[in-house]
Order: structure tokens, then C-alpha cells, then sequence
């Protein structure tokens, strides 16, 4: 069903982007300020998938501007990576309240639109950022441990699953790794 509503869908990142700050598909868009679709250029190399907007991105309608994006930046910059060059989006577009975790019918209603954007951006590889965006691109039953820094796919597109930037607010020791896996993408985008 997803696929079938991707289809139906606008196949460009602007038109994508509008449908999405309508979008009425779960409960979500009852408490948000604004829907966060996502931001950059169509036919970034690089394709990060977080978990869900925060309040700043809530406020803001743009994806990592809190403080997890500036760990995001931080690490983008140390592994060699152009914000501006690179696809943002989360794998559902509206804030959960007390920013818990996403459900999976709330995943399940963002799930077209996930689809349809990496349609329209045709990365060379995806980022998977957190336990959320794993199981999102890999399946209910992947887990981040285990696929932490290992390459994967969705369909055809080359999957690297590695640390939310949320997690090394809590524990900066994280920050080498998501570094580490960040630059590894960079490389495979590069060769791809």
C-alpha cells in the first residue's frame, strides 16, 4: 500500500515537501507547528534518515536545527561531508508529542512519503540515523547494534545504519564512530 500511494504522489522534492506540510495521514499533524519534510538538493549523492523532528525542527519546519543538528554538523563537517550537498529528512515528518519515539502506524503513514523522496533524490547511499530509521529502511527486526557500520540495501541503494546524533549528546564517546560511519558513506558515494 505505501508503494502504491508513493506513486500517486508529486515525483519532485518541492512538490513532495508541499504535500507534505498538508498532510493529515496520522495523528501527529493534530500537535505540530509545522511538518518538517525534509531539506536538499534532488540527486544528493548522500540520502540521512533520522527518526522524527524534534521542537526546534517542529518550529522551524527544517530537519536538524536543535541540538542534535549541531552534533549532526559537527560530524558532517569532521567526516568531510557538505550539509548543503546532502538529503535530510526523518522517517515520519511531524513531531511526536514529548518527543517520544515514532510509533509504527505513525511510520507506516510517513512510509509513502519516504518512498517517493528517495524516488525524486536518487541517492547513491542512505544514512540510516538511530534504531527508528533502521528498522524503517531494513525491517522491523533490524536492530542498530547489529547493523551499525555494516553496509545493507534498500532495493538497490546501498544502506549504512550508525548512531543518531541524539545519542552523542548523552555519550560523546559516540562521536568517533558516527564520524567514522559518516565518512565511510562519503567514500562509497564518492565511488558510486
Amino acid at each position: 500500500m505505501a508503494a502504491s500511494m508513493a506513486a500517486s504522489l508529486p515525483r519532485d522534492l518541492p512538490g513532495l515537501a508541499a504535500r507534505i506540510r498538508r498532510c493529515t495521514r496520522c495523528d501527529l499533524h493534530r500537535s505540530r507547528a509545522r511538518a518538517v519534510p525534509g531539506e536538499g538538493p534532488s540527486r544528493a549523492h548522500i540520502f540521512l534518515l533520522g527518526e522524527a523532528p524534534g521542537r526546534n525542527e517542529d518550529a522551524e519546519g527544517r530537519p536538524f536545527v536543535g541540538l542534535a543538528g549541531r552534533i549532526l554538523d559537527e560530524a558532517l563537517g569532521r567526516a568531510g561531508i557538505d550539509r548543503d550537498r546532502t538529503f535530510i529528512t526523518n522517517v515520519v515528518k511531524c513531531r511526536p508529542p514529548e518527543n517520544r519515539t515514532p510509533r509504527v502506524r505513525e511510520m507506516a503513514a510517513c512510509r509513502p512519503y519516504l518512498l517517493a523522496q528517495l524516488a525524486a533524490a536518487r541517492p547513491r547511499v542512505i544514512v540510516a540515523l538511530g534504531q527508528s530509521a533502521v528498522r524503517d529502511v531494513l525491517g522491523a527486526s533490524a536492530s542498530l547494534a547489529d547493523a551499525r557500520g555494516t553496509w545493507s540495501s534498500f532495493g538497490s541503494t546501498p544502506v549504512l545504519a550508525t548512531y543518531h546524533p541524539a545519542a552523542v549528546l548523552y555519550n560523546r564517546r559516540l562521536m568517533p564512530k558516527l564520524v567514522a560511519d559518516l565518512r565511510l558513506a562519503r567514500l562509497r558515494a564518492e565511488r558510486s
